[in-house]
């Protein structure tokens, strides 16, 4: 059997596929299914936009990240299952507590939820990512991050495109409490799998599992090369992230219908992504990381055009050969996105050490979400201003600074083993 295949096949990467599934669904019901109810329910773009606020658990998860590599919530399950386990729990009940809601009668409380459901999402993520990394090996990382990505983003179908199609021919809260069962799978994962092997230099206090993560990294890296690669992963993924911060408004403004929403826009990515990141994840054993980030980074930047070429033709939605451009244009995103969010996990998990990889992931994957968080709320403000046409353009250009870091971070020529040795 090939090793690429034999690599493909093993236990871990199944455990991978049901993780990114647990990992993407709230993260892909906050940006999707949650904008839509909001916009039927009669908000502004621009305050839908504000909503992306509420999401600020994912840029400061790394400040409560040290309490997971610390403590275990139930010692019979392990440090990492027990907070898989409760944030799984407190998320399913979340998503369906959306459904007895109306946002313009119980706004506050909407916003509130909104918040809630976040801060789990983001604990969950905390120690998903966790998890993932302490039973990939090295030479895994790739292959493992692209099934994880790739089941991310399968998630998203689930409230970007059944649950929209639900709510053409459902009350929404009958739509929020079948997207809520979706994290059953995730759940029945944890309690199935087996706990990883602590790492030699596991914190035995909340002391140092606070302050030795970040002086480990600094002292590793030195001051100015840490810095520098903190400033590469708030960059890398900007431009594609502003970029589709408002996506599904997008479509409907177009004149769309959300079942073709729904039906073609969010599968017209489905194939591109499973088969470009899979395959991306395979040719990542042979590229390398580094050399992945630039080669998928490239593609990642280019599909953001079809978003500036779709608003410039405005809406025809009736228009069959325009039905064909949307479709094309989500199928480029999704796998310029996929695969350079694939290099993008690798490369930050390769940089953890293996006693301190819950806070570091959280430090590193929360810097990852700031410009999702804050920086796509201004997204509806910035479309009111600019148009469409003109936010994707700058889009485009906010993709450039983090491909430039690429030559100190991660040169072309300079892939070795960066993660450090446990004992």
């Amino acid at each position: 059997m090939p090793a690429w295949l034999a690599a493909l096949l093993n236990r871990r990467m199944l455990i991978c596929i049901f993780t990114g599934f647990a990992s993407g669904l709230p993260l892909y019901l906050l940006l999707n299914l949650i904008p839509a109810w909001l916009k039927t329910e009669g908000l502004s773009l621009a305050a839908i936009g504000a909503f992306a606020l509420t999401q600020f658990p994912y840029t400061w998860k790394f400040l409560w990240a040290p309490l997971l590599d610390r403590y275990s919530l139930l010692p019979w399950l392990g440090r990492r299952r027990s907070w898989m386990l409760v944030s799984q729990i407190g998320l399913l009940a979340v998503i369906a507590w959306f459904g007895q809601l109306a946002p313009a009668g119980n706004l506050s409380l909407v916003i509130g939820l909104t918040a809630l459901l976040a801060f789990l999402s983001a604990t969950q993520d905390i120690a998903l990512d966790a998890f993932r990394r302490e039973i990939l090996a090295d030479a895994e990382l790739g292959l493992g991050n692209a099934i994880h990505v790739n089941a991310y983003r399968i998630a998203g179908l689930v409230p970007g495109s059944l649950s929209l199609i639900l709510a053409d021919h459902l009350p929404w809260n009958q739509v929020f409490l079948i997207t809520a069962a979706f994290m059953l799978p995730g759940l029945l994962m944890t309690l199935s799998v087996a706990e990883p092997r602590a790492a030699s230099g596991t914190p035995r206090t909340l002391d140092e599992a606070v302050i030795e993560p970040f002086h480990e990294f600094f002292t590793r890296h030195g001051v100015r090369s840490a810095l520098l690669v903190l400033t590469f992963i708030f960059f890398y993924k900007l431009g594609d992230s502003l970029c589709t911060a408002l996506a599904t408004p997008f479509y409907l403004s177009m004149g769309y219908q959300m079942t073709e929403i729904g039906v073609i826009a969010k599968n017209a990515g489905l194939w591109p992504m499973v088969i470009g990141g899979i395959l991306g994840g395979i040719w990542m054993l042979k590229l390398g990381i580094n050399r992945a980030l630039w080669l998928f980074g490239v593609v990642q930047v280019v599909t953001i055009l079809g978003f500036v070429w779709l608003s410039w033709l405005g809406p025809a939605p009736s228009d069959p050969a325009r039905l064909v451009a949307l479709a094309g244009v989500i199928a480029g995103e999704a796998l310029g996105a996929g695969l350079g969010t694939t290099a993008f996990v690798a490369f930050m998990a390769r940089a953890t050490h293996p006693a301190y990889t819950a806070t570091q992931l959280a430090l590193f994957t929360s810097l990852m979400a700031t410009p999702r968080t804050f920086i796509n709320a201004t997204a509806g403000w910035l479309i009111e201003i600019l148009g469409w046409t003109s936010f994707f353009w700058l889009c485009f250009a906010l993709a450039f600074p983090g491909m430039l870091l690429l030559f100190k971070v991660a040169p072309w020529n300079g892939d070795r083993k960066a993660r450090p040795d446990s004992a």
